[in-house]
């Protein structure tokens, strides 16, 4: 049952993380060393071999990510490691690592393809088009709220829309698992609101 707020079921983001539209499927690699990924990872993870939101923050601007080889904004990178963090431990391993990065092209292309006048950004009504084709069904205040809160005189950038789509991503799976009947409608202690809504 699809209904305003939530992703269609077989269509939009319910499959897990980074459903950008065309994400590939996140398949094993036979060893790390074999994998182009792992430089990349193991140039900036250090002996733990873990890498944090700085680390990781480091590692897109030389893959030069957002273009221009601009660091991705310390908090967009945090937010992406939150939606990967299995373990709870804020920082983020190889496979989660790989993970992201599968995410993160599909995003691009989903952004890129958004951005029709190639100025690299997207504007309201882009925005609308990509949160909509996603799958959420929002409301135009909600929409406004969302623009408001990511964007700079109305443009967003990519390291913009990543944010926001990790954030309405983690929003979404938040309440789905508190509305219970599946109607559109949760209850949240105080408590457990702020614990929600924090840690995203």
């Amino acid at each position: 049952m699809s209904y305003a707020g939530y992703p269609g079921a077989p269509g939009g983001y319910g499959g897990g993380y980074g459903g950008a539209p065309g994400a590939p499927g996140y398949g094993g690699f036979p060893g790390q060393a074999q994998d182009p990924l792992f430089g990349y990872f193991s140039a900036v993870a250090g002996q733990d071999g873990q890498i944090d939101a700085e680390e990781l923050q480091r590692c897109l601007t030389q893959a030069n990510f957002s273009g221009g080889y601009k660091p991705f904004n310390l908090e967009t990178c945090r937010l992406m490691i939150s939606m990967l963090d299995r373990d709870m431990s804020c920082t983020m391993g190889f496979n989660e690592f790989k993970e992201l990065w599968s995410i993160l092209h599909a995003w691009k292309q989903h952004f890129m393809s958004m951005d029709r006048d190639r100025s690299g950004t997207i504007d309201h009504t882009e925005m609308q088009q990509a949160v909509a084709s996603m799958g959420y069904r929002l409301s135009p205040q909600a929409m406004t709220a969302i623009v408001k809160r990511c964007s700079t005189q109305g443009k967003i950038t990519f390291d913009d829309y990543v944010a926001c789509c990790v954030k309405i991503r983690a929003l979404t799976d938040v309440f789905r698992r508190r509305d219970q009947s599946q109607q559109g409608v949760a209850s949240f202690s105080y408590d457990d609101f702020i614990q929600s809504t924090m840690t995203i």
